[in-house]
């Protein structure tokens, strides 16, 4: 009896094939959220995985560079992550050094902005009392003694996100050595656990998706070098000191989305009140909030999407969706993703990889090659020290 005989003639065909495309929607559904929620529960794992993969592929072309010009892969890598530290750090010792520098001079002006404020809730239209003003501070410093217990329990728990921080900052260490050191070697015991006929089709698409996250990753520091030297402009031309510090703070909030932006939008626009008065303040939050309405607007979805080939709408959709199942990470992490789904989604209907052959016994069959390449050159690198160590003995 044929398919079209067992169904239901009371059943219109539209309705069979909503209720056809409702299941399995419904089983997709379940499905992601089932791997959200795992992925939740190991976010600790996950992030710094994330992050590391990020940053592979970042330093990757220059492993790729060094290798090329005579280094030795491990010397290579090694030589990529001195050069990312170093450049970290050189932008970290500028925000400290000229922080520092002009920490004294910003104190004083912030407790005569302080001393001054008080002075106008004084007199009129608001004629506060002032005594009443620090009667309330007294008052906070009592409810603080009162609370010592819980305010220790916070700083336990704030210690704890410390920790937790620094050993996810240790693991993405860890994974960012292995990835650019052994990276085709991890990837290729990830494929070993797939059948063979979809090892092809599953090995282009990969490498698709990592080509996307990379032009990602660059295309990124890209837009947050723009929203650092439009803000640092901006304060230059309302004649702020600490302009170099304020860009790098720009530049390194930029890859924090939302938060980094309003932080430090908020300490650019402290300084100008401090030096410049309420009216410099109010034109530094409007720079910041054009620079982020540029880089939100139009360098986002208009780079960005060119970059990764996703349209900018989509780009804006998959920052809000991560946003708000996941918060920041979720926000930083949307992008990449959604970039590199389409490529493989992109590289799987293509068919590219139909008539390739499987990638995995290729690649072992080199390994092996060089394994033995290897163990040949130890052992004429022996050979040649015992002989060296015959002839000194000799000549004794």
């Amino acid at each position: 009896m044929s398919s079209h005989q067992n169904q239901d003639p009371m059943v219109p065909r539209g309705m069979r094939i909503a209720a056809a495309w409702s299941w399995r929607l419904i089983v997709i559904g379940v499905a992601a959220a089932a791997l959200i929620w795992l992925i939740s529960r190991v976010s600790v794992l996950v992030i710094p995985l994330l992050v590391a993969i990020l940053l592979a592929a970042l330093l990757q072309p220059l492993v790729a560079s060094f290798q090329h010009s005579g280094m030795p892969r491990g010397v290579a890598v090694g030589a990529a992550l001195l050069a990312f530290f170093a450049g970290v750090g050189v932008l970290v010792w500028l925000i400290v050094t000229q922080f520092s520098s002009g920490f004294d001079d910003l104190w004083i002006r912030t407790q005569h902005l302080y001393h001054e404020a008080l002075r106008v809730l004084a007199g009129a239209p608001f004629n506060v009392d002032i005594k009443h003003l620090n009667l309330s501070m007294s008052q906070v410093l009592k409810t603080v003694e009162e609370n010592q217990g819980r305010i220790w329990t916070g700083a336990l728990g704030v210690a704890s996100g410390a920790a937790s921080f620094l050993a996810g900052s240790l693991l993405t260490i860890f994974s960012l050595i292995f990835l650019l050191l052994d990276g085709k070697r991890i990837w290729y015991w990830v494929l070993g656990f797939l059948p063979a006929r979809a090892h092809a089709a599953v090995d282009t698409a990969a490498r698709a998706g990592w080509i996307s996250v990379g032009q990602y990753v660059r295309v990124q520091i890209f837009v947050a070098f723009v929203d650092a030297v439009g803000i640092a402009l901006g304060a230059w031309a309302l004649g702020l000191p600490l302009v170099i510090p304020i860009g790098v703070m720009v530049f390194l909030g930029s890859f924090i989305p939302f938060m980094g932006a309003i932080v430090t939008g908020a300490i650019a626009a402290l300084i100008a009140l401090v030096y410049n008065g309420p009216t410099a303040a109010l034109i530094m939050i409007g720079i910041v909030l054009l620079v982020n309405q540029i880089e939100g607007h139009i360098l986002q979805p208009l780079v960005m999407g060119n970059a990764v080939q996703v349209h900018p709408l989509g780009v804006v959709l998959a920052v809000s969706t991560g946003a708000l199942l996941a918060g920041i990470p979720g926000a930083l992490f949307a992008v990449p993703l959604a970039a590199s789904a389409n490529a493989i989604v992109n590289s799987l209907v293509e068919g590219r990889w139909r008539g390739m052959s499987d990638p995995l016994p290729k690649y072992h069959r080199q390994r092996k090659t060089r394994e033995v390449a290897k163990q040949r050159l130890r052992r004429m690198r022996a050979q040649r020290a015992t002989a060296l160590m015959r002839g000194n003995n000799g000549s004794r």
